[in-house]
């Protein structure tokens, strides 16, 4: 998975749009999100999270991600990310909103807008974006077997937030076997383990067939000698 771009409006602490632009930033190779606290480096983290998945790590997902939406933003700005990325060589974007409580166009009072995403892919040939879909269980399957992680698995072994890497490793030996097996795609070992494992059964056997063949052998020989 490769990342190009983040847009983030109203979400965290970013009142008004954010642009993050991954390709800029990593082009001289790593680079390093660093800030104050309260700068919103972790708000940066969950905004990749919430697009993948729409939803963002351990507590501080509530509400459909209702509470996700920044202090510092106009009422009449909606809550929006939007993440560019490529991922098993396909290009593509994801945009999720969540629910908004939003002044209402007539009168007083407010109203609540449904969560909304979509899904976009970049046509090569056609050099233009082409529409996938705009459902979130479509969205979510997709994106859950492209990357091969569950959000848990991603929360845990990818982003790393604030110390749960600490939680992967504590982890029991069959938990993390897995979640490793997914991640580097370790079945072709498991393949020529069950083969070797097969060969070593059939040779254990043909080698007590000839324990058993000799020892008859061994005992006629001794009763031919009286």
């Amino acid at each position: 998975m490769r990342l190009h771009r983040l847009e983030i409006t109203a979400f965290g602490p970013f009142g008004s749009r954010q642009c993050v632009d991954f390709d800029a930033l990593s082009a001289a190779g790593l680079f390093l999100l660093h800030g104050p606290t309260g700068a919103g480096k972790t708000s940066v983290l969950d905004a990749v999270c919430y697009a993948l998945y729409g939803s963002v790590p351990g507590a501080r997902q509530s509400g459909q991600g209702a509470t996700l939406r920044s202090d510092h933003a106009d009422a009449a700005t909606r809550t929006e990310v939007t993440l560019d990325l490529t991922v098993a060589g396909r290009r593509l974007e994801i945009t999720r909103q969540p629910p908004w409580e939003r002044p209402k166009r007539r009168g007083k009072g407010t109203t609540m807008d449904k969560a909304q995403t979509w899904l976009r892919e970049y046509d090569a040939t056609a050099g233009a974006w082409k529409d996938l879909s705009r459902s979130h269980q479509e969205i979510g399957e997709e994106i859950t077997q492209l990357l091969g992680m569950s959000r848990e698995q991603f929360c845990q072994v990818v982003l790393l937030p604030q110390g749960d890497f600490a939680r992967f490793l504590r982890a029991d030996a069959e938990a993390r076997g897995k979640l490793l097996g997914r991640l580097f795609d370790t079945r072709r070992f498991a393949e020529v383990e069950r083969r070797l494992a097969e060969r070593r059964r059939a040779t254990e056997a043909q080698v007590r067939e000839g324990d058993a063949a000799l020892l008859a052998d061994a005992h006629r020989m001794q009763q031919a000698a009286g």
